[in-house]
């Protein structure tokens, strides 16, 4: 009976106390492949003490596994949170609360990422539709240029329709637009037929306008497009 006292109690083995530590002792960690009897080894230990203390290192060997299951749950709360002393209903009601913020915050950054690639790609678009605007001005017409940030190309379309095509940097007044019209209609005899405009990224501004000749003529759209600029640069100076 000596050996039998030499041996801890149950009672003091396993505190009642069910907030036990996330993290086990290193000491009964390392230890816990010992902690079976059999009556081999312990010939002075009866069988029921045998089953009792053998009960008591397979609860031990639960609550490890248990405890390891609640240190990987604290693992995915912030830093904040992992260094507060927090009991095991207070931690798994944590990560219950932080798991749906985590798949919001997820969400919102797969949002975030499609939207800067549909602007990145409406943006390679703008550049190409800028480069070949420009390049179909090059092309075709007279076209002229001022410090004042526009470009002005006219061309002919047929023997009776012109097209004429503003770029601004700065955009074009209501009141520009509308001088630009009486000019031609009362100057060159030239009736709108279409007229279009969009903006760019890079903040230039595109009108194109189509006009039908009213008679027959030659027209000087060299000419044309030099009044045009003339109009535009008389606002900019206002």
């Amino acid at each position: 009976m000596s050996m039998m006292l030499a041996l801890s109690s149950p009672t003091s083995m396993f505190p009642n106390n069910m907030e036990w530590p996330l993290e086990l002792e290193e000491e009964e960690l390392s230890h816990s492949h010992h902690e079976y009897f059999n009556s081999e080894e312990y010939p002075l230990l009866s069988s029921s003490m045998a089953k009792k203390f053998n009960h008591n290192a397979n609860e031990r060997h639960r609550r490890k596994k248990i405890n390891a299951l609640y240190s990987s749950l604290r693992s995915i709360l912030p830093v904040a949170d992992q260094t507060k002393k927090m009991s095991i209903p207070a931690t798994i009601s944590r990560v219950l609360k932080y798991i749906p913020e985590l798949q919001q915050q997820v969400e919102e950054l797969i949002k975030k990422k499609e939207e800067l690639l549909l602007r990145i790609s409406r943006q390679g678009d703008i550049n190409n539709d800028d480069a070949a605007a420009a390049a179909a001005m090059n092309k075709k017409g007279h076209h002229h240029q001022n410090s004042s940030g526009f470009l002005v190309s006219s061309s002919t379309i047929s023997d009776s329709e012109v097209s004429i095509q503003i770029i601004s940097s700065y955009g074009i007044q209501k009141c520009q637009v509308s001088e630009i019209l009486v000019c031609l209609e009362n100057h060159y005899a030239l009736q709108l037929l279409n007229a279009s405009s969009f903006d760019t990224f890079g903040g230039r501004l595109f009108y194109n306008l189509h006009f039908q000749m009213e008679m027959a003529h030659t027209l000087d759209t060299e000419v044309l497009s030099e009044k045009i600029l003339s109009i535009c640069e008389k606002h900019q100076r206002i």
